[in-house]
Order: structure tokens, then C-alpha cells, then sequence
């Protein structure tokens, strides 16, 4: 998947792209090592997940992550976006919508009927960002930490191990 629009270039992200996505992250409030991004791009791979690029003159300049979820609910898979960043010194000049944008196509491709996106209630200006790409507020979500204080309590096995691919997908979220 390529796509170009105003000096814009959207591509699947490479290991080569881990360290600006890197300090991408930080910006986001996520602070990886390049090193960590690059695994986790290796394993999403595996996954069959990607992590979208934005690139302006070769510099990568923003990212959006993924993901395809089977649901039992619903007649198609779910199409999710997840983290999306822009650099702070590019913000308002349409990388955003055009990550989203290829998000889409990536989704409608795929045979999702849905994409649905989660944004910390604190970010008001990212509700008007995708409000003003058309989605819409229709649910609240809850979540909770699993952190085990009790060494004893800690799986022997890794849980993606013990769950289907998109079940474990599911428990990082």
C-alpha cells in the first residue's frame, strides 16, 4: 500500500522507520526506545497488523496504527485505529486525514464495514479531528489494568500463546 497526495507519501512502516516513530511516540505521551518500536513492528507483521507512515521528502512525519478485529456481533470484522500521531511541526496541513484516509481504503479493502477509533476523553481538539471526518461519538469505554503484584499469579505461559491471535490482540487494548 502506497499512496501520495500533496509531497505526502503514506506507506506500510518498516524497521527503518522505528526511530522517528519513536520520538512520534514520545510525542504522543508513549516514549518507546527505537529498538522496542522496531520489535513491535516485527511482531504486528506477524500479526497481520500494520502501522501506516507519513512521510514528507523522505522524513517520516506521522504514523497511525491498525488493526482488523473478527467480531462475533457484527457480519464483518471491525476496522480499528488506534495510535495516531503527527509531529508536532506538521500538525493542520492534512496528514492526519490522509493516514486516516488510507486507514480507510486499508479497511474497505479488507471487507470491514466499520471503523471505530477510542481518543482519551481529555483530547477535545482529536474529538473535532474525527468529527470532522465523520465519525461519530456512540459509546463509552471502560478499561482496567491487569498488573499482578504476586510473582506467583504470573502466567508460565506468554498469553498470546494461550489465546487466538485476535483474543490476546484484544487484551493489550
Amino acid at each position: 500500500m502506497k499512496s501520495k497526495r500533496r509531497g505526502i507519501e503514506i506507506r506500510i512502516a518498516e524497521a527503518r522507520d522505528a526511530a522517528a516513530m519513536s520520538t512520534l511516540l514520545g510525542e504522543l505521551g508513549f516514549p518507546s526506545p527505537a529498538a522496542v518500536v522496531s520489535e513491535r513492528l516485527e511482531a504486528r507483521d506477524v500479526a497481520e497488523e500494520k502501522t501506516l507512515v507519513a512521510t514528507r521528502r523522505g522524513n517520516v512525519v506521522g504514523l497511525l496504527t491498525l488493526h482488523i478485529t473478527p467480531v462475533l456481533h457484527r457480519p464483518t470484522s471491525i476496522g480499528r485505529l488506534a495510535a495516531l500521531v503527527v509531529a508536532e511541526h506538521e500538525r493542520g496541513k492534512g496528514i492526519g486525514r490522509a493516514l486516516v484516509d488510507a486507514a480507510e481504503q486499508f479497511f474497505a479493502e479488507r471487507g470491514c464495514k466499520l471503523v471505530e477509533v477510542t481518543s482519551n476523553l481529555r483530547l477535545v481538539d482529536t474529538h473535532s479531528f474525527y468529527e470532522r471526518l465523520g465519525y461519530e461519538a456512540t459509546s463509552l469505554r471502560f478499561k482496567k489494568s491487569l498488573t499482578r503484584a504476586d510473582p506467583a499469579l504470573q502466567p508460565t505461559v506468554a498469553p498470546s500463546a494461550q489465546l487466538p491471535s485476535h483474543a490476546s490482540r484484544a487484551q493489550r487494548d
